[in-house]
């Protein structure tokens, strides 16, 4: 059976690599499209096209939705989705705590699944993080560096964001208190705790991320680069996949997928 599939923000970046491998699957439909009124038409004939979610949920039985789009947005969609018995996969990035918290009130109801990255890579680097903070111990400083291209429009990414949690959960810190997000000037030796988060921005950059081990007389560096859009995506129609016969209860995410 072929899984009918809505893609939100068909005509964006990410929307127009997710329609691209959603129509060469062949176990999945694209049933439905969204964009803004103003770019309706440059989507229409991908599939039944609307500039709301809900009139194409009305018509999709148990549809599956693909949202790259804004935590608004996202969230938005989310309580549409519950109404209607449909499943949705979110990779919108800058998600708020309240954001987060509405959409696990959500998940209780149908099935949600979101990840700042739908990275296969970024989520293996995400498992082995804690285990690297035990391993290496106190004596090594702890910072994240990602870059992206010129139009994202959040600062650091939330997978940086995500990374760092993870480091912070693994030493007993507090992200909040413990995160540096600039440097300049007279800074003072580094205090205890900090992670340091860092974004650089420009050109085409699909990703790259880097978390740094610094110790005394050594460092360890461990680099995710995606190549392109379609790394995301694959990820995206792999947790759809996953997604689709699950039962409700709380909000999924790649650990849940990679770590059944």
């Amino acid at each position: 059976m072929s899984i009918p599939v809505i893609v939100t923000g068909a005509g964006g970046r990410m929307g127009s690599a997710l329609v691209r491998l959603v129509r060469e699957a062949p176990d999945l439909t694209l049933a439905g499209v969204t964009e803004r009124p103003e770019r309706l038409e440059e989507v229409a004939s991908l599939a039944w096209a609307s500039s709301e979610a809900e009139e194409l949920l009305a018509v999709i039985p148990k549809a599956l939705i693909l949202d790259f789009t804004t935590p608004e947005a996202s969230l938005a969609t989310a309580e549409k989705a519950a109404a209607h018995g449909a499943c949705q996969v979110i990779g919108s990035t800058g998600l708020s705590g309240e954001h987060k918290r509405e959409l696990a009130h959500l998940a209780e109801k149908t099935p949600l699944f979101w990840s700042p990255n739908m990275s296969v890579g970024i989520a293996a680097l995400a498992a082995v993080l804690p285990d690297l903070v035990r391993l290496l111990g106190d004596g090594f400083d702890m910072e994240v560096q990602e870059i992206h291209h010129a139009r994202k429009k959040d600062a650091p990414s939330g997978t940086a964001l995500r990374l760092a949690e993870i480091l912070a959960g693994a030493r007993g810190w507090d992200l909040d208190a413990s995160a540096r997000y600039h440097r300049q000037g007279i800074t003072g030796e580094r205090p205890s705790p900090e992670i340091g988060i860092q974004s650089l921005r420009g050109g085409d950059v699909a990703g790259v991320h880097t978390v740094y081990f610094l110790g005394s007389g050594e460092r360890l560096e461990l680099t995710h680069q995606a190549q392109s859009r379609d790394n995301f995506a694959a990820g995206a129609l792999r947790a759809g996949r996953w997604l689709y016969d699950r039962a409700p209860g709380r909000l999924y995410g790649m650990e849940d997928m990679l770590r059944p």
